[in-house]
């Protein structure tokens, strides 16, 4: 699948002003961490953003938000948006808010030990 490199780039500019971040590939796209913790990842034509599980169920209701699903698996506090839903600015910001802000404090995945 891989990403769109023009969203990566709208993804950037909306986080320019966030410290401590750092880009991954992970999931066949790329992740923006965060002092250390996912915070929004970007593949083709959608991003996935962490926010606060407590928002949840009244997020998925915008449009263009679903629950992020995996391995038949949902992920409460993992919502992805299709790019229709964030072509602007504002509604990308929108959502590129609300992961920074939970980010703050939300817990970092424990590190494997490796053997």
């Amino acid at each position: 699948m891989g990403y769109d490199e023009k969203l990566v780039n709208r993804v950037r500019e909306a986080l320019a002003g966030v410290k401590k971040i750092q880009e991954k590939q992970m999931f066949g796209g790329i992740a923006f961490m965060v002092n250390g913790k996912m915070c929004v990842t970007v593949r083709d034509k959608r991003i996935m953003v962490r926010i606060d599980p407590e928002m949840h169920d009244q997020l998925v209701e915008q449009n263009g938000a679903e629950t992020m699903m995996m391995a038949g698996r949902s992920y409460k506090g993992f919502i992805r948006v299709s790019e229709e839903a964030i072509t602007s600015k504002k509604n990308l910001n929108f959502w590129i808010d609300l992961a920074v802000d939970f980010n703050k404090k939300a817990k970092a995945t424990p590190k494997k030990s490796r053997k």
